[in-house]
């Protein structure tokens, strides 16, 4: 059914109208539209100016949709960062397929429009293209991946609408598990409709890949003793991380940065879902207290299987080369984002997934003071670190305490998390480590505190051993039980002048 409906959708596309003629040329990308924002306003279709490129795409154009895209020609400048690696195939091409082209996201910054993916040119390394509509109908520019989350409180019918047409899809049911994505294309229209009603409670027109709610979910709440459940889940943490034998690295995390083009697409997909009805309600009620929900909100923007696939495997590049041996994927989660006062209890991963892992920050915006994720090394020590939009936090999820229990002070956080693990070894955690693996850092000397309390990622605290790093916490802490997790917990929150201050009540 949704194979003959795609083929149906693809038709459909190509009877629109062709793309338009005497594309704009432009020799700095600083001349592409950008928002009052400075993110990409529209999506983007780039190819070289010069040579027989110009002429052979731009006669493509005649003859093509182009699901949205704006045709723009580049020259110089712009043409250098965009095909530096393509100037000799643009010399020398004969037919239109033969030339560089590429489709710009719109959403993405300014400053990382001169990356796009290498998924996203015409026949690139994972694809080839045998013409120049197929290009543009595949996942580089017009075929989208779209998500649909009914929190309406009643099963749905998903229509596609063509003109005045509805074609039935599925059944759209309740709740993030029943979350379906679907392949389209940008300027296809959707409808969600109550089947015995008729009532059209959705009707939307996908403009890039994303995901859109009926509704939103609401967290329910329980008279709850928090104070005693908190102390109870840090015991069971810290005994799941002693649990753990293998290490990978000498501290249990590092930090880095991600690589500009994979940025890039996060920030174009975050941008173009960052507000509701696209960003909804994380489900808590139902996954235990480590995210305060019952003090404030904690969102989620659920990401396509499409992108989440290219996201994961780059980042497998990045980590494979961080623990020195090959990994496989197990799980991608996000994009959460935490608004202010929220913390996340200090916590370890699961034991046979969650190895080696990765916090990337996607976006932040309004803070107070810094919102540092708190790691433990191998020595039980506190580590307090900072993270920008597009830095990455390696650490041995499993086994490396962390967590941020100190309330983001205003504004918003978003964040995505990446886990793999040894290829085939659910029971990695037992072992030994094999030859080579970097010892763990253990004793590190005489530690003060040379800077301020409230300095973080910049060497407040100085040891003998200078391979501790600057991210040692200067609360000069090492934990030694759950207890003295659940004692962090307590003094960096908010206070408890008594029992009831300690309870969760319905809201």
């Amino acid at each position: 059914m949704m194979t003959r409906l795609l083929k149906y959708l693809t038709i459909a596309s190509l009877s629109c109208s062709a793309g338009a003629l005497n594309s704009k040329v432009i020799s700095n990308l600083a001349d592409l539209p950008f928002d009052e924002n400075d993110h990409l306003s529209a999506h983007i279709l780039a190819f070289p100016a010069s040579g027989p490129c110009g002429a052979l795409v731009d006669a493509a154009i005649e003859e093509t949709f182009l699901y949205g895209h704006t045709p723009i020609a580049v020259e110089r400048e712009a043409a250098e960062k965009l095909f530096a690696e393509y100037s000799s195939s643009e010399q020398s091409a004969v037919t239109v397929t033969d030339c560089p082209a590429v489709c710009l996201d719109r959403g993405v910054d300014s400053s990382l429009v001169a990356y796009p993916l290498p998924e996203k040119y015409l026949n690139n390394e994972s694809h080839e293209h045998d013409t120049f509509a197929n290009f543009m109908a595949s996942n580089a520019c017009g075929r989208v991946e779209y998500g649909f989350i009914n929190y309406s409180g009643k099963d749905l019918a998903l229509y596609w609408v063509n003109q005045n047409t509805e074609t039935y899809m599925y059944p759209f049911l309740q709740n993030e598990r029943n979350t379906r994505f679907t392949s389209t294309f940008i300027g296809h229209t959707f409808r969600a409709k109550d089947p015995e009603t008729g009532e059209v409670l959705l009707e939307h027109t996908v403009e890039s890949n994303g995901v859109i709610g009926v509704g939103n979910h609401v967290n329910h709440h329980r008279k709850r003793d928090i104070r005693k459940e908190v102390r109870n889940t840090m015991g069971g943490e810290w005994r799941k991380h002693q649990l753990v034998k293998r290490t990978f690295s000498a501290l249990g995390f590092d930090t880095g940065r991600l690589p500009n083009d994979v940025f890039g697409s996060m920030r174009a997909f975050y941008y173009n879902n960052r507000a509701p009805p696209h960003r909804l309600m994380e489900e808590w009620d139902s996954k235990g207290l480590y995210v305060n929900y019952w003090e404030t909100d904690c969102n989620f923007i659920q990401i396509p299987w499409g992108l989440k696939f290219i996201w994961q495997e780059r980042l497998k590049e990045v980590v494979q080369e961080w623990v020195g041996e090959e990994i496989e994927q197990t799980d991608l989660y996000g994009m959460r984002q935490y608004e202010t006062g929220a913390r996340l209890l200090t916590h370890v991963d699961r034991i046979n997934t969650h190895a080696v892992s990765l916090i990337v920050n996607v976006a932040q915006g309004n803070l107070t003071e810094p919102w540092t994720v708190e790691v433990y090394d191998h020595a039980d020590r506190l580590h307090e670190v900072v993270m920008e939009p597009g830095t990455i936090v390696y650490y041995e999820s499993a086994k490396a305490l962390h967590g941020r229990n100190s309330p983001l002070a205003g504004g918003f956080y978003t964040n995505l998390f990446t886990h793999y693990r040894p290829i085939n070894d659910p029971e990695w955690y037992m072992k030994e480590n094999p030859e080579g693996t970097p010892e763990p850092l253990i004793d590190v000397g005489k530690c003060e505190l040379v800077g301020k309390p409230n300095e973080y990622s910049q060497g407040a605290v100085k040891c003998e051993n200078d391979a501790i790093g600057p991210h040692l916490s200067p609360k000069m802490v090492t934990a030694r039980s759950g207890d003295d997790l659940y004692d962090l917990w307590l003094s960096v929150g908010p206070s408890f002048e008594d029992d009831e201050n300690a309870l969760s009540d319905e809201l």
